[in-house]
Parts: C-alpha cells; structure tokens; sequence
C-alpha cells in the first residue's frame, strides 16, 4: 500500500543520522508510525477537516478578524519554506523533515488551545476564523510533505479537494479560499498494532534461524580417545516418570526416573531455560549416564546425567530413543 512506502520513508529519514548508516527496527516503525505520523500529524488533519465538516458541511469559512493567538500561529510557520529548502540544500533530509512535522506541531497547539469545538457554541464567527487558520496549516501540510510522503500528501490534497499546489506557495495562509467545498475527510495514516509487528519480527527470526541453519557447520570433533575410555561409559535408557524445576534455582530441572532396577533414580539437569513447562518431558525416553559419581546440589543428590543435544542455534534438547525401548536397556 502507499501509505505503507510512506511510512517507511519516514521512519528512515527520522532515523538517518547524517554521516552514517540508518539502524532499522520494526519498534521504531511502529512507534514513528502511531506517535507522530498517527498521533501529531493525522491527528491535527483529522480534527480540522471533521470540524469543518461537522459545522460547515465541509465549505472552508471565512477568516474573519484575528486575535493574538492565530498571528502566533500564523507568525510560526511564515517561514516554513524557507527553513525547508535551506535544511534540504545542505542534504539535512531529517532535519527538514522534523521542519515539516513542525506545522503539524503548531497545528496541534494551536487548536487545543482555541477549542472550537466549544467556541462553536458562543460565537460562531471566531470558530470561522479558527478553522480557517487550521485549513490553511493543513493545505501547507501537503505541499512541506510532498518531497517526504508524496503519496500521503497526494491523499491529503484530495481531501482537500485541491489538484496540486506549487511548492512556492509554502508558507502562505490563503492556499484555500472561502467557500471551497472540502473533499470527504478520511484518516491520513492508520495506527500500527503490536500483533501487527510481532508477525514481522517472528518472520524477520525465522529468516534470520534459516540463514544461520543453512551456513552451520559441525565443531571441530575433539580429541581422539580410546574405545576402552568410551567402554567405561554406562550410558543407558531411562523413562521420564516427573520432571519439575527445583525451587530456588533457575537453571535445575528434578528428573525421577525408571532405570530399570525398580528402584527410581534422580538425575539434576541444568537445562531449565529450555523447558518452560518441564512437564512435556513426562513419559519420554531419554539417554543417561548410570556410572556417574552421584553429586550433591541444592541439598538433592544427582544420581548420574542427562544426555542432551545442543543445536546450531543454541537450543537444546533432550536424547530420546525411537521407540519404546526398555528402562536400563544399555547403549552401546
């Protein structure tokens, strides 16, 4: 979609830092995205062209005379242009970009201080003149934002009903005469769900875990040793009966298992960052060695060890069998 490509123009010129290479992440889109783009900028149109809507069927009312407040405004975003063109010459493109949200800022004050959602109430000529002021800050919105988002503010000059503007009019305060019939008003840019960006980060680390799988390579095979070494291995079969976490450790998952001799074994494993729910091990088949020395740890003796597998991705786990061989029955 457009407004897509809009966006993440945006957020890279936001990010850009003059000298050096953007960083990019999915959460700063996101937050560019609802925080300024949705929330300053799509806002500030919004409320101007449903106000006129509302109160004037979308006609732009006359300015009528001015107080302090809109020669403030108005004396702001005079020099726009050329605040702009200067940033722009010197390839300053987030300055002259955060120039541009600049208006939408002004905008924005400038509204929620006049309320002329409650001036319409009491005097209808001055919320004339303070939506007219807001029209014409929207009108220059779309010609400041033109080299930045030029298909949001193509979508904004219809809602204007305005073809184009030249960008010599930037900064003028009579791009919209009295009596112009407005376009239908719509949202200028949608709000970004977290759902949305978590399907982007999940796709963005099954990418990342597939490049890593296909460049993986086997570690160095250590040392060679003696079969009579490997020999004094009792490396054996063992079916899972309970396994938990051991309180007051966050590495420890208990194993109590049939080995065979009728009598259950525990084993203590460290490998409790890979099982969140330690149950799911519960009836499984596992590899173990018998002939460990058993070892004291958090107060439970650890009758022999767990034999894991450690992937190219660092996840781990468990060495089970293919099929329901007996407990005890040995490897070798």
């Amino acid at each position: 979609m457009p407004g897509k490509q809009d966006v993440l123009r945006y957020v890279l010129t936001a990010n850009a830092p003059e000298t050096k290479d953007n960083n990019f992440t999915w959460k700063d889109f996101q937050d560019r995205n609802n925080n300024e783009l949705v929330a300053v900028y799509g806002n500030f149109v919004n409320r101007a062209l449903q106000l006129t809507k509302k109160y004037w069927n979308g006609v732009v009312p006359a300015c009528g005379e001015l107080q302090d407040v809109d020669r403030q405004a108005l004396e702001e975003f005079k020099d726009v242009k050329q605040k702009v063109e200067a940033l722009l010459d010197q390839f300053k493109f987030r300055d002259a970009q955060f120039e541009a949200m600049n208006l939408a800022r002004i905008g924005n004050r400038y509204i929620t201080e006049c309320e002329p959602w409650k001036v319409w109430k009491t005097d209808q000529k001055r919320c004339e003149t303070i939506l007219n002021i807001c029209l014409q800050l929207t009108a220059n919105l779309a010609i400041a934002f033109e080299p930045f988002l030029p298909f949001s503010s193509k979508k904004l000059r219809e809602m204007l009903n305005m073809d184009t503007f030249e960008w010599d009019q930037l900064g003028a305060t009579d791009l919209l005469k009295a009596g112009h019939q407005l376009g239908e008003p719509s949202l200028l840019f949608e709000k970004i769900e977290d759902d949305v960006i978590q399907k982007q980060l999940d796709k963005l680390e099954a990418t990342k875990k597939a490049n890593e799988a296909a460049q993986y390579k086997a570690a160095p095979v250590k040392d060679t040793c003696s079969f009579e070494d490997f020999e004094k291995l009792d490396i054996r079969v063992g079916l899972i009966k309970d396994c938990q976490k051991v309180k007051k450790s966050k590495k420890l998952l208990q194993f109590t298992i049939d080995d065979g001799s009728g009598t259950d074994r525990t084993i203590l494993s460290g490998i409790a960052a890979f099982y969140e729910d330690p149950a799911v091990l519960i009836g499984k088949r596992i590899l173990f060695v018998a002939n460990f020395a058993p070892r004291q740890m958090m107060g439970i003796e650890s009758q022999g060890m767990i034999l894991s597998a450690v992937d190219f991705d660092e996840s781990l786990s468990v060495v089970t069998t293919t099929k329901d061989v007996k407990p005890g029955s040995q490897v070798g």
